[in-house]
């Protein structure tokens, strides 16, 4: 196994990593800035305004990209274990 193939290897991990979790951290991101604009807006400094809606907006996008996150992580676990042999040599 040349360097070369495993920096592509890590490479690859890597972006996938990213493309799996990008989804969700756009959604956390997004309902924090709205939550920011509304506690902004209406004055309301508790934490628990802030952190419960979060929350409920990152589980659901998990809940609902969990499929696509599943199809997506077992086929690279099937194109890294397909190709277990020819890592080997």
């Amino acid at each position: 196994m040349t360097p070369d193939s495993v920096v592509q290897i890590v490479r690859d991990m890597l972006m996938v990593t990213l493309m799996l979790s990008a989804p969700i951290l756009a959604v956390g991101l997004a309902a924090s800035v709205v939550i920011s604009l509304l506690q902004i807006v209406t004055s309301i400094q508790d934490s628990t305004f802030s952190t419960v809606p979060r929350l409920v907006a990152v589980l659901a996008a998990l809940v609902f990209s969990m499929p696509w996150i599943l199809h997506k992580a077992i086929a690279y676990a099937t194109l890294i274990l397909g190709n277990l042999g020819r890592y080997g040599q």
